[in-house]
């Protein structure tokens, strides 16, 4: 029944009514039961919030006039029907929700959507409890986890949406999950659940079933749930275990990625068991034979095998020989005749190549290859290529202070010591006589095959001039005339003839005695001096100004060997001066090794 009051309240038009509507509209005469029914809704309370049914009595454009036996009728737009759902029409009985008894309008105001929503909660709050396990649709994705339809929405935190927090939690929309409810706030009509909870609360359990029935060297299937660069972590059921990357495969494997990937399903091996901090350590490669079981009848020492380059470091390269097994090739061992810097300068990681078995430790699980091994070693006959007193002719390799490296053959270079250059030339440094790439001829002085070294000479080519000529020219008491090539404290170096000098000491400068030996004589200065003694064994020869001055010869040791001698006057026998040679210098210092090029 249309109230007319509220008609006028609005300002409507009543014969437009009457004629949009007919009948419907014409005041008639009410009837018994439609004074019972005035009277009972009249009669009855309504409370605000309290749902109430109601029976449609139009659907005009997007809104639905609802009668709930109230002295005026409310209105529900038609947008508070979900999608799909059957939309009303007169007649219709429907359950709404009693928002405002009177607006400033005199209207009811009431909600279809809002009772649905109430209802809903009642039925669910009816059958759950916080501690129950409910299995819902994820919904969305909001600011700080996810909305589950368990019948009503309720909240996920992303926090509780697994053991281990998803990179992107949106990847569980549409999905069906089980979550364990943790709370309901019935004032808020809120529900907080957690999957977590009940995923940590199943694998207490499973561990529990699964720490009584695991034993070290079970096989199990685990599922790789995380990866890290040192290994993976596979989930037992209930607990993890660590498969570490050295346990992966035999061979080589440079991230744990390259054999397993998070999800996989694998089976492994219970390599151990720590029962009190509930560890365990699993293995991949134990499921299958160690390739070093039988390494020493695959490979034995002195057998040659091919390989491949898998890696190469400062001292030496490793080449694998199989799937897990893998041998050095140290960089000593890689040439015989080449000086190897880095053992980059000879292979690279991928080459294939040829070497020897040099050495195996299964404790260790090592073996040692070489590559030189393949081809002869130079040094194993050179003795007989060349033997000592030969003449043999090479290239200087390098210049050093204390001699020069001569190449005889590609791996095989003999020493020329400065002391073996000349016989009378006093020589500081090998680039006073030779140069780099310089080709000459040298005689074999010594060889030795252990240390792989072979002393040269250049002097010896030519017969000693100490022997015979210097003595017999350089007489003592000859007087003769030579040019100051150096002076020092203790005297002054003058040439006699080219790359032969004697000494004159300070004490035989003069008649008189010299504090400073530059206030008698200058470099450059020709001067005439008489010889005073020939030393043919320390290679000295001694002079004098004092022409006048006595001599006092003395006769050489036999074999060339040093001699004590007679003092000499003129200072030759003077200990307390630096000793004076030509070609007789150390060799202690210099001959440590060729390395020290």
């Amino acid at each position: 029944m249309v109230d007319r009051n509220l008609i006028r309240e609005f300002s409507v038009d009543e014969q437009e009514l009457d004629a949009t509507f007919g009948e419907s509209l014409k005041e008639v005469a009410p009837s018994e039961a439609e004074m019972d029914f005035v009277y009972d809704a009249t009669s009855r309370s309504f409370d605000v919030n309290e749902i109430i049914e109601g029976h449609v009595l139009s659907v005009n454009g997007d809104e639905v006039l609802v009668d709930i036996g109230y002295k005026s009728e409310g209105i529900v737009t038609l947008d508070e029907w979900e999608e799909g759902e059957e939309l009303p029409k007169p007649g219709d009985t429907i359950q709404v929700l009693l928002e405002e008894i009177e607006d400033q309008y005199g209207l009811i105001l009431l909600s279809k959507r809002k009772a649905d929503r109430v209802r809903e909660w009642e039925e669910v709050t009816s059958k759950h409890h916080e501690g129950d396990v409910v299995t819902g649709t994820v919904v969305r994705k909001i600011k700080g986890g996810l909305l589950i339809d368990i019948g009503v929405n309720v909240f996920l935190p992303a926090s509780q949406v697994d053991i281990r927090r998803p990179p992107d939690i949106g990847e569980y929309i549409g999905k069906d999950i089980e979550c364990m409810i943790l709370k309901i706030d019935d004032a808020r009509r809120n529900i907080v659940v957690s999957r977590r909870k009940l995923i940590e609360d199943q694998r207490a359990d499973m561990k529990r079933k699964l720490m009584n029935e695991i034993e070290e060297g079970q096989r199990r299937m685990g599922v790789v749930k995380n990866i890290a660069d040192f290994g993976a972590f596979v989930d037992l059921g209930g607990i993890d275990g660590l498969l570490h990357i050295t346990d992966m495969s035999w061979g080589r494997i440079s991230h744990p990625t390259e054999m397993v990937k998070i999800d996989d399903k694998i089976e492994v091996v219970i390599l151990n068991i720590d029962r009190e901090k509930e560890k365990i350590a699993l293995g991949l490669k134990q499921k299958f034979a160690s390739p070093w079981d039988n390494v020493e009848t695959k490979y034995p020492v002195g057998s040659r095998v091919k390989g491949e380059v898998v890696n190469v470091m400062s001292y030496g390269a490793f080449v694998k020989l199989e799937d897990g097994i893998e041998g050095l090739v140290h960089i000593s061992e890689m040439s015989w005749t080449k000086r190897v810097n880095h053992p980059s300068d000879l292979v690279n990681i991928g080459d294939e190549v040829e070497v020897v078995v040099l050495g195996i430790n299964t404790d260790k699980q090592e073996i040692s290859l070489g590559m030189k091994q393949i081809q002869p070693n130079p040094w194993d006959d050179v003795t007989d290529k060349y033997p000592v007193g030969a003449k043999v002719k090479g290239t200087v390799r390098n210049l050093t202070n204390y001699g020069a490296f001569i190449e005889l053959e590609e791996g095989v270079d003999g020493l020329l010591h400065v002391s073996d250059m000349s016989w009378t030339r006093k020589i500081a440094h090998a680039s006073e006589m030779l140069k780099k790439g310089d080709e000459i001829e040298c005689t074999v002085i010594s060889v030795d095959e252990d240390r792989k070294r072979i002393a040269l000479g250049l002097k010896q080519l030519d017969e000693d001039p100490w022997e015979g000529r210097i003595p017999d020219k350089f007489a003592p008491g000859t007087i003769i005339k030579g040019k100051v090539t150096k002076i020092t404290n203790f005297g002054v170096f003058v040439e006699l003839e080219d790359e032969l000098e004697g000494l004159l000491h300070v004490s035989e400068l003069a008649e008189h005695k010299v504090d400073n030996p530059e206030d008698e004589v200058a470099v450059g200065d020709e001067i005439e001096v008489k010889i005073l003694r020939v030393d043919i064994d320390d290679r000295k020869i001694g002079l004098s100004r004092k022409l006048d001055a006595p001599i006092e010869p003395v006769e050489s040791t036999a074999g060339g060997g040093s001699a004590s001698a007679p003092e000499l006057k003129g200072g030759m026998g003077d200990t307390s001066g630096p000793l004076f040679s030509f070609g007789g210098e150390t060799k202690a210092a210099e001959e440590s090794s060729d390395e020290d090029e």
